[in-house]
């Protein structure tokens, strides 16, 4: 191959590609963090003055900030939008004009994941979202005739004329690769290089020749996209302890994004660096630990006795290393065998879709740390405990103990990234996302091996009390996320012998003021089919539904519900004839104020802090998404709204937290709309101080 085209313009670029493709541009770009903004806003640009160019866009997450809203939303949104995101972060032109709807005739966007909820009434992202599994998106872009890829990529910084696509290596070789295979050209490959990104070797690096351009935009750089860390609520602390409890020493972990994965990061952590915390914590929730048990190495057997309604303490770590007994006739998953929940001795691998925060953490406090090589017969013999002494040098050597396929976080995990020492560096790869998602990407003995007991956790929406999962589509059709990558690891769960697929969920939601069950009969979608039913975690439980039949997952689903929709979920069943009509409806407390007064001493004592990963927001802001948080919750309808202003108005109109009022510009309101706002302000951080 030839050197790669060098320029220093966006334009040049754009010229470059208008250049050598004839006919309509059919672009591909990374998802995530790996799209590269400006390059992409210039062709955007270019495109809307040639309108007999049609321009095809294929890509995923396209990443916006929040919009600065208004009233006391966007006093707090707006300056912290301008603080995290950069004044000068270039928002995605073609994302504006989805937004309001504006997108031109002659060019189109297809994307198969799109940011959760931000495109729900755009039009044209609704009729142009593409339902794929993340391994089958290579082939969908063959399909569309890809003949142009465009693709962030880091320098690397001992001076080397490689270049590393650092934070997507998921799709852009097993795409090319399908292209090719397909009989059509190999698509003009442009990279934008970022000297904000974090350089990562290994098979993320590319001689610069595998590109045809490579482009060095001047500087100012914008700051990388960082998601902001949200509060954990209680209830998905609950969560994210009851799921940790699955986790096996030496075994595989898989998480996805969101606080449901924060929470259980945290409670790894935990369990790691301080079990005896950890285990006062799962007590409190219901899990019985034998007191006689807290060796070092966490060898303590847990008894899951589920008399009554409790059928989340009973399937914990081993999930498959035993066959679980388990009559569940009564709701009663009876002394189900747990595996030990001490430390981590031997860690864990992570073999993730994507790689975030919580990843960072495990790696720090040494929870992530099992590795693994890509040599067949060395990972039998680690497995056989025959490994010589050059082996496990070799293991110490070349291992890695993280693999992913993309990466996205915080500025503060970027950071991490870049600062890491060489020798830990070398220990993250990279991969295609045929590698990470599947079994069946051509070595899969090897990656069985690797993969062993491994757990894969996911979140969804909803869950049907058959054991259906509902995780990115709403009943009406319109697409809040996307599959991505869940189907892909609830069928290799199935596949691999010791695995289980956890899909996590809260047992309620609130919508329009009204409290709703996200455990529900059945619903118009579904992402995971009920035959492949697995593992649910609510704040409430563990429901193990492998194997078992439609009366006992009905029963088990029941048991991790809000305890009204359980009665609910139970006598459907029995209008149904999926349960006897005689089953009784025994006491539940799984209710939210149970779930606080058990919880409560530990967010006290601090063993549950609302920001287990750290905070994107200042102390003040803090306090602030709280009170936020608390005054949404009740003005949700017009009669709360009306309760909620009336007491406000009522309340003493002393300062409440002068520094939260000045950092929202209300310490001294001006005209009667600011005035109302600083007494509801006012009133919201009073009730959460």
């Amino acid at each position: 191959m030839t050197a790669p085209l060098r320029f220093d313009s966006l334009d040049a670029a754009v010229d470059f590609l208008y250049s050598r493709i004839d006919g309509p541009l059919h672009l591909g770009a990374p998802l995530g963090l790996g799209k590269p903004h400006r390059l992409l806003n210039a062709i955007y640009a270019r495109a809307e003055r040639e309108t007999a160019r049609p321009l095809h866009l294929y890509t995923a997450l396209s990443l916006d900030p929040p919009g600065s809203g208004s009233g006391l939303e966007g006093r707090f949104l707006a300056p912290f939008v301008q603080r995290h995101f950069g004044a000068d972060f270039p928002r995605l032109r073609y994302v504006e004009a989805l937004k309001r709807n504006a997108l031109p005739a002659h060019i189109e966007i297809e994307e198969f994941y799109l940011q959760s909820g931000a495109l729900l009434n755009a039009a044209a992202s609704q009729r142009r979202y593409a339902s794929l599994n993340y391994t089958h998106v290579a082939r969908a872009l063959a399909d569309r005739g890809v003949n142009a890829v465009v693709q962030k990529v880091a320098a690397d910084p001992t001076g080397s004329a490689r270049l590393s696509l650092s934070c997507n290596t998921d799709l852009t070789f097993d795409a090319i690769d399908a292209i090719v295979a397909r009989g059509l050209p190999r698509p003009l490959l442009i990279a934008e290089v970022d000297p904000q990104l974090p350089w990562l070797g290994g098979s993320a690096a590319v001689d610069a020749d595998f590109f045809d351009a490579v482009v060095l935009p001047p500087p100012p750089y914008p700051a990388l996209f960082g998601l902001p860390r949200q509060p954990v609520s209680d209830a998905d602390y609950a969560i994210g302890f009851y799921a940790s409890t699955l986790v096996r020493d030496g075994g595989t972990l898989q998480i996805g994004i969101g606080t449901l994965a924060d929470a259980l990061c945290h409670a790894l952590v935990l369990r790691h660096t301080d079990n005896a915390a950890y285990l006062r914590v799962v007590r409190a929730l219901g899990i019985e630990v034998a007191e006689e048990t807290a060796p070092p190495l966490g060898a303590a057997p847990l008894r899951g006795d589920l008399a009554g309604d409790r059928n989340a303490k009973a399937p914990v770590a081993p999930l498959g290393a035993a066959p679980l007994r388990g009559d569940l006739a009564g709701d009663r998953n009876a002394k189900a065998p747990v595996a030990p929940l001490g430390p981590f001795f031997v860690g864990l691998f992570g073999c993730s879709e994507m790689i975030n925060e919580g990843f960072r953490r495990l790696v720090e406090v040494g929870v992530i740390k099992r590795k693994v090589v890509d040599d067949l017969e060395l990972m039998r013999r680690l497995r056989e405990d025959t490994a010589s002494a050059d082996d496990r040098a070799r293991l110490e050597r070349e291992g890695e103990f993280l693999q992913g396929g993309f990466y996205l976080g915080s500025p503060d995990f970027y950071a991490w990234l870049r600062a890491l020492p060489e020798a830990q560096r070398r220990g993250i790869g990279m991969r295609r996302i045929s590698e990470v998602n599947e079994l069946y990407g051509g070595n899969e003995t090897l990656e069985r091996l690797q993969r062993r007991d491994a757990r894969f956790f996911n979140s969804c929406m909803m869950a049907t009390a058959l054991g259906a999962a509902v995780s990115d589509t709403l009943d009406d059709g319109r697409v809040v996320s996307g599959v991505g990558g869940q189907y892909n690891f609830v069928a290799m769960a199935h596949a691999l012998p010791d695995a289980r697929s956890v899909l996590m969920l809260r047992a309620t939601r609130e919508s329009a003021g009204e409290v709703r069950s996200n455990l529900v009969w059945n619903y118009a979608q579904t992402t995971i089919p009920r035959h492949l039913r697995d593992v649910y975690v609510t704040e409430y439980g563990i429901a193990d539904l492998r194997g078992k039949t439609d009366e006992d997952c009905i029963r088990a689903m029941a048991a991790v519900a809000e305890a009204g929709a359980g009665v609910a979920l139970r006598l459907t069943a029995m209008r149904h004839g999926k349960l006897p009509t005689h089953t009784p409806q025994p006491h539940s407390r799984n209710t939210p104020q149970h779930l606080r007064e058990v919880l409560a001493p530990f967010r006290a004592d601090g063993s549950l802090p609302d920001y287990p990963l750290g905070s994107d927001f200042s102390a003040v802001e803090q306090r602030l998404v709280k009170a936020l948080g608390w005054l949404k919750a009740h003005t949700a309808t017009r009669a709360a709204k009306l309760r909620t202003l009336l007491r406000a108005l009522a309340a003493p109109s002393s300062a409440a937290d002068p520094d939260a009022m000045q950092r929202m510009g209300l310490h001294a309101p001006r005209g009667l709309g600011e005035r109302l706002q600083a007494r509801l302000l006012r009133l919201g951080l009073r009730e959460t101080a």
